[in-house]
């Protein structure tokens, strides 16, 4: 874990590591994060959380997303292997884009489970990652193999001790994201183009149903946020343990850094 977790400013928007750094006046981590991103199925980190995962990456970061499923279910009328394999390539390629790995916990899209075995499971892998920071899809989500990962990741949380910052985003607020409370923004104005890239590597699920909502999404949370495009999470709270967390909590307003 990061050792010296420094306590951050309310009131300020996340640019990059050099920002904090000016802040402090000292560097602002001894060492890269390792952070894990959890998605139901390929394509779902990407459009959650696509911009700040390309972030986190170009600022030396080791990211890797762990992917539930191989989104075995993703092609209407397809059989589930091929599908499989054909998702699991284009999962590879848009977490490269993005400048990290992907893992797979290969349960089966549309049959997730969270019963013991299950979450024993998927918290071994988690431990494996060494994990400082976990973003999850929100708990409050419309689909069943989100609302799965949501409580596998807490329950590895709890699990390790809570020796992890864990950190939600959401996915097409309003449709299968519901009652979302944000408390950190994060400025994704520079990498949206490494997001839009990495999503359009899911070419089988046809981007283009659904992007553009997630650039009004952007653009939404960027005008709370004071940017041209933000992604939006919540960070859970806890008491006792530094949160490690490479960008500024945001309570109420937020204020780009420049």
């Amino acid at each position: 874990m990061a050792g010296a977790a420094l306590r951050l400013p309310d009131q300020r928007g996340y640019v990059s590591d050099r920002d904090l750094e000016q802040l402090h006046g000292a560097k602002a981590w001894r060492h890269p994060l390792n952070i894990a991103v959890v998605g139901a199925h390929p394509d779902d980190p990407e459009t959650g959380c696509g911009g700040t995962i390309a972030k986190l990456a170009s600022d030396g970061h080791n990211v890797t997303i762990v992917y539930l499923t191989r989104g075995e279910a993703g092609i209407k009328g397809g059989d589930p292997c091929t599908t499989a394999r054909l998702r699991t390539a284009e999962a590879i390629r848009g977490a490269e884009i993005l400048g990290c790995r992907a893992v797979f916990a290969n349960q089966i899209d549309g049959n997730t489970r969270v019963d013991g075995e299950h979450v024993e499971c998927f918290t071994r892998l988690l431990h494996s990652l060494k994990p400082d920071l976990v973003f999850s899809h929100w708990p409050h989500d419309s689909h069943c193999d989100h609302r799965n990962a949501a409580e596998l990741t807490r329950r590895a949380w709890e699990a390790l001790g809570h020796s992890f910052t864990l950190a939600y985003y959401e996915v097409m607020a309003g449709i299968q994201t519901y009652d979302f409370e944000p408390n950190v923004y994060v400025d994704v104005s520079g990498t949206e183009g490494r997001k839009r890239a990495a999503i359009y590597a899911h070419a089988c699920q046809r981007p283009d149903r659904f992007y553009p909502f997630h650039v009004d999404m952007e653009k939404e949370r960027g005008e709370e946020a004071g940017v041209a495009r933000a992604e939006a999470f919540h960070v859970v709270r806890q008491s006792g343990l530094a949160q490690v967390i490479p960008f500024p909590a945001r309570e109420g307003g937020c204020q780009a850094s420049t």
